[in-house]
């Protein structure tokens, strides 16, 4: 009995408690402190700062992961739902100042539960894991540049607000179409 313990704690170990994944944990524990921050508290400079600090972790946390061979299953999980839970509730929280913020926020939430639908299709039909892209990696700077920009200069002219909204909103769409062009072009050949 004790040999089992040893072993599904060594696993646990192995898998959760990695420098990477605890980052990743970190910014997820970080979400209900920027939703603090930003509404009830109305301060835009420390709100800023620990979306500066999560994006900081979220490449910190790669590297880490990759140089010291640290990449796990549970790490490939909890890594973009991290992410893209912080993108979404700065979004929710922009909205509260910036009421056409709502386009992107749902615009990303579609764009996400479709890709992820979309894998787990892909993987189930064919057992191939789709990489990140270009244009999804576009994607994600545009949305945080849009987010910052927001958080640096909140008195920012409702018109390059509103062109910043836009633009965003629109390759995100483009992004997610080429996205599922990708994902069933991978169905019809079965390889990427």
């Amino acid at each position: 009995m004790k040999e089992l313990f040893c072993k599904i704690w060594g696993k646990i170990k192995e898998e959760f408690f990695t420098i990477p994944n605890m980052l990743s944990i970190l910014r997820l524990l970080l979400i209900p402190v920027i939703v603090y921050l930003y509404c009830f508290k109305k301060d835009t400079t420390w709100t800023l700062i620990l979306v500066i600090f999560s994006s900081l972790t979220d490449v910190v946390d790669g590297f880490i992961a990759r140089r010291f061979n640290m990449i796990t299953d549970f790490g490939k999980f909890i890594d973009p739902v991290a992410d893209k839970a912080t993108q979404l509730t700065v979004f929710c929280c922009l909205v509260t100042r910036y009421p056409l913020m709502l386009l992107p926020f749902i615009v990303l939430l579609v764009k996400e539960l479709s890709s992820l639908a979309l894998r787990l299709w892909v993987y189930k039909k064919t057992e191939l894991v789709e990489g990140a892209h270009w244009h999804g990696k576009m994607s994600t700077t545009i949305v945080i540049v849009i987010i910052m920009s927001h958080l640096i200069w909140p008195e920012m002219h409702p018109s390059i607000s509103e062109f910043m909204i836009y633009f965003s909103t629109i390759f995100m769409v483009y992004s997610g179409i080429l996205y599922a062009l990708e994902s069933f072009d991978m169905l019809k050949n079965g390889k990427k």
